[in-house]
């Protein structure tokens, strides 16, 4: 009877074991995002999560946290390298002051259109991987947003307009901006603008028709010039600890997940641009091309800030710039 009862107590502990040990296989990572869950970045990484449960079978599962619910916007690339979060979803040129690399996409008038924008990434792409290596991280992919635009709270013919204007600034370049059309930069992350433009804290900015109607600030501004100064990127990180520590059929999976992502996002951007500028337009809004004087005001900012990214960024920036123009 003890043998017997022993027996029984044997296999349930092994059995025991065994669920934890199916339970231990299973592993969770937190994705913190800045912006809001009908995003088209947010829907597309939910996109991705959903694709990685699926493919694994449950056995990798990446909590999406949107609109810095979990970390600020300007929390999440140190989140991932001190390995808070597994994971984290980027604005690079909000990176600039830390490496002239990360802000090639937000000098204005390099890269204008979705085919350049591509193109400036593919060339800038291997030095950005290499340098979020040396920092811990492995680079997953990067998103565009739709073309840059002007808001404002009253009509702009020229860059003399935008004179004193309470101007939102989240990067180095929409800082060096204000400075150069002599507006007052203020700094303010996506998630905080809406309350800023409700508050009148600014009145103006850089942004694509996807933050407008986000943000819905047709609330606040009556005016959208379609500058199309450039597309910055949405880039998502991962940290390479938490991804070696996944088996290889995992990895894979994650891999092709996350390719298709990149090019699931770069299409969906490209499609709902003139959806946004729509939205835009029908709650009341001015959308319109800007002036020739003050498209041809703006692209003297742009050419000043180019030359300045290239001395700024060094040799890197030199390789980058060569082979955008080849």
């Amino acid at each position: 009877m003890r043998v017997k009862v022993l027996a029984v107590a044997a296999a349930s502990l092994m059995a025991g074991l065994g669920s934890m040990s199916a339970a231990w296989a299973d592993t969770k990572w937190d994705l913190p995002t800045g912006y809001p869950v009908n995003n088209l970045h947010t829907e597309n990484l939910q996109k991705l999560s959903d694709d990685v449960a699926q493919a694994t079978g449950g056995k990798l599962k990446i909590q999406l946290h949107p609109n810095g619910s979990l970390l600020k916007a300007n929390e999440i690339k140190r989140g991932v390298q001190t390995g808070q979060v597994q994971m984290g979803e980027i604005l690079m040129s909000t990176l600039a002051n830390e490496n002239p690399v990360f802000g090639v996409d937000a000098v204005p008038f390099l890269a204008t259109s979705y085919t350049d924008a591509y193109k400036l990434w593919q060339a800038s792409r291997p030095v950005t991987e290499k340098i979020l290596d040396r920092q811990g991280m492995k680079l997953l992919y990067a998103v565009a947003w739709p073309p840059q635009g002007i808001y404002a709270n009253k009509p702009l013919t020229a860059a003399a307009d935008m004179k004193g204007l309470k101007w939102r600034a989240y990067n180095p370049a929409t800082s060096k901006i204000a400075e150069l059309v002599n507006a007052q930069p203020v700094t303010i992350q996506a998630a905080d603008l809406a309350q800023a433009l409700a508050t009148g804290t600014v009145n103006s900015f850089m942004s694509s028709g996807a933050t407008g109607v986000d943000t819905k600030v047709w609330e606040s501004v009556k005016y959208f010039y379609t500058v199309d100064a450039w597309l910055p990127k949405n880039m998502l990180v991962v940290s390479k600890k938490a991804y070696a520590a996944l088996d290889k059929p995992t990895q894979l999976a994650l891999d092709k997940a996350v390719a298709d992502a990149e090019k699931r996002g770069w299409q969906v951007s490209e499609q709902k641009t003139r959806e946004y500028l729509a939205v835009l337009a029908k709650n009341g809004m001015t959308v319109e091309p800007p002036s020739a004087q003050l498209k041809g005001d703006m692209q003297k900012v742009g050419q000043t800030m180019v030359d300045e990214w290239a001395k700024s960024a060094g040799d890197d920036g030199k390789t980058i710039l060569e082979a955008y123009r080849k």
